[in-house]
Formats: C-alpha cells, sequence, structure tokens
C-alpha cells in the first residue's frame, strides 16, 4: 500500500506525456471517440427498428451475437486487418500498433448496447399512447421525439452507461497494443517485474475511479432525463447494466 500511495503522491507521475493526467485525458479521448462514432452508428439503427419494428430479429440477433465475443478477442481479430490495410490506405503500419485497432474495436464493442437499449426503450412505450398521437395528427418523426423518447429516455441512457464502462475497460487492455491510455501504468509495471507492482496497482485504481466516476456522472444524467411524471415508476428498477437487463424491460422480449 505504501508503495502505491508513493507512485500516486510522486510529482513526476503527474507531470510530462507520460504522466497521469496526460494519461486520463488519452484515455478519456480513446473512449469518447469510440462512443461517438457507435452512437453514430447504433443509435439511428436502434430507433429506426423500435419505431418501426422492422428488421429487429436480424438487428437484435447481430448485437447478441457481439456481446458474446470477448474485448480483447475483438482486438486481435481487428489488429491484422489494420495492418492489412496500411500499404492500400496509404498510413504507416505504425499506426496498426496504435490507435486505429482500439478505436475500431472499441466502437464494434459499444454498438450493440447502444443499439438494443435504444430498441428496448421505444418497445416499451405503451402502444396506445403511439396511436392517440398519430389520431392527434402527429407525424411520425414528432412520435419519436415528443412521445417515445421522453418515456424510452432511462432505458437508452442505460445502454449508453452499459456502452461506455465497456469502452473504458476495453481501452484499458487496448495499451497492450502500445496504445495510451491509463492501461500504460499497467502494462508498463508490467514488463518492469517486480519493481513495478506499484504501477500495475495505481494504474488499476485509477482506471476504477474513472470508471464509477462516470458511471455516478451518467446516473444522474439518466435520473434528470426521465420526466417528473415518470420517476415514481422508474424509482424502483435500477439502470440497466447488461444486456438482459435492457431488453428484459421492454414491451417485446427479442428473440435470439
Amino acid at each position: 500500500m505504501d508503495e502505491i500511495l508513493g507512485f500516486l503522491l510522486d510529482p513526476a507521475n503527474w507531470e510530462g506525456a507520460r504522466g497521469i493526467p496526460a494519461r486520463l485525458l488519452e484515455h478519456l479521448f480513446i473512449s469518447g471517440a469510440a462512443v461517438l462514432a457507435a452512437t453514430v452508428i447504433g443509435l439511428p439503427i436502434g430507433l429506426y427498428i423500435g419505431h418501426t419494428g422492422r428488421g429487429a430479429n436480424l438487428a437484435i440477433n447481430l448485437a447478441n451475437i457481439g456481446r458474446a465475443v470477448p474485448s480483447y478477442a475483438v482486438l486481435v481479430m481487428v489488429l491484422p486487418v489494420s495492418l492489412g490495410l496500411a500499404p492500400v490506405l496509404g498510413y504507416s503500419p505504425s499506426i496498426g500498433l496504435n490507435f486505429l485497432p482500439i478505436f475500431i474495436a472499441m466502437t464494434l464493442l459499444a454498438i450493440p448496447p447502444i443499439l438494443v437499449s435504444a430498441y428496448a426503450g421505444l418497445r416499451s412505450v405503451d402502444r396506445d399512447l403511439i396511436e392517440a398521437g398519430r389520431g392527434m395528427g402527429l407525424k411520425e418523426g414528432q412520435i419519436l421525439r415528443s412521445i417515445e423518447l421522453p418515456i424510452a429516455s432511462s432505458i437508452v441512457i442505460g445502454g449508453f452507461r452499459t456502452a461506455i464502462l465497456q469502452v473504458i475497460a476495453t481501452a484499458t487492455i487496448g495499451a497492450i497494443l502500445a496504445g495510451g491510455g491509463l492501461g500504460r501504468f499497467i502494462f508498463d509495471g508490467l514488463s518492469q517485474g517486480q519493481a513495478g507492482r506499484a504501477s500495475i496497482y495505481a494504474g488499476a485504481i485509477l482506471v476504477t475511479v474513472l470508471a464509477v466516476g462516470v458511471d455516478v456522472v451518467l446516473a444522474f444524467v439518466q435520473r434528470r432525463l426521465v420526466p417528473r411524471g415518470l420517476r415514481s415508476e422508474v424509482a424502483s428498477v435500477r439502470a440497466p447494466t447488461r444486456l438482459v437487463d435492457v431488453t428484459s424491460g421492454a414491451g417485446e422480449t427479442p428473440t435470439v
């Protein structure tokens, strides 16, 4: 414990490109970029199939398959592709051992929970409310924005919580491919043997604190986005942190 505290309190570990603040920013940047890309891809698909019901079985089953693949396996599968594309796309092969495979792998891992939560959230909305909106002359886009999304917001944000936490964890593993982030402290410590124990444990603590802190912020956001009239109904329901939790909250459970 003294070694860990010494590492965390050492001013040298808080300065420069390899210091804790710099590694934290790297971790946040890599994770944020992957979640943003996954949102651009997964959220529209989830909203579309949730609103229309078209293609639900195919999309959800593909998402479930993606969830079943371990994070490290995705990294390993993406690495040869990123290295093989270097001559074709004209970038240095060294990039394939840095940001690119980690970014692709984390994006692929973040898409399923975002897509499934969007679908499950919209399918949990009472169909009578949607038909009432149509009877009032609302267009499909207006129904989505004014009826479905406000009611489904808690489930949708729950999917983002799952995706973000998984991405933060995967970014830590991604440091083994020469990527940055807080995972560098862990793998640099492993390369130092016995002398690197403090770095390993300190890195693990920093990643844990980051994940817990982000989850607390997202839990607050999730609660604030729920319409006031619905908060009493969802107060006793925990935020979905696993795929099974997300789908079980839906009015229709996807067929696997």
